[in-house]
């Protein structure tokens, strides 16, 4: 299967998870799975939050930023991944000066 993220309308999500101002998003969902390309503007952030029943996977492929694991923060940029455990917190800020554009797959929703 192709997912073609370039011919999907994007959504935006206004304070995602608690986050601050807005995430752009084209995602792929079919009942388990979620698949996304993301977009923070500078400052944006996706809000921590607990991974009880499932994973995320999240690749960095324009940008930098910090990621937030269980309290721990780290700089990310492009061509890094982070990888958020079932039963896991974690989350995603935009600390750079451009977009921070990502992949992330969320397996058994």
């Amino acid at each position: 299967m192709i997912i073609d993220f370039n011919t999907m309308e994007a959504t935006t999500f206004p304070n995602f998870k608690g986050g601050e101002k807005e995430l752009y998003a084209k995602m792929f969902w079919d009942g388990t799975n979620r698949i996304m390309k993301g977009v923070l503007c500078p400052g944006a952030s996706i809000g921590e939050h607990l991974h009880d029943t499932n994973s995320e996977i999240l690749f960095v492929l324009k940008g930098e930023g910090t990621i937030i694991d269980d309290g721990v923060r780290s700089q990310i940029k492009e061509g890094q991944c982070a990888y958020c455990p079932k039963g896991h917190s974690h989350s995603l800020l935009n600390t750079g000066d451009e977009d921070l554009v990502f992949f992330a797959a969320v397996p058994n929703q």
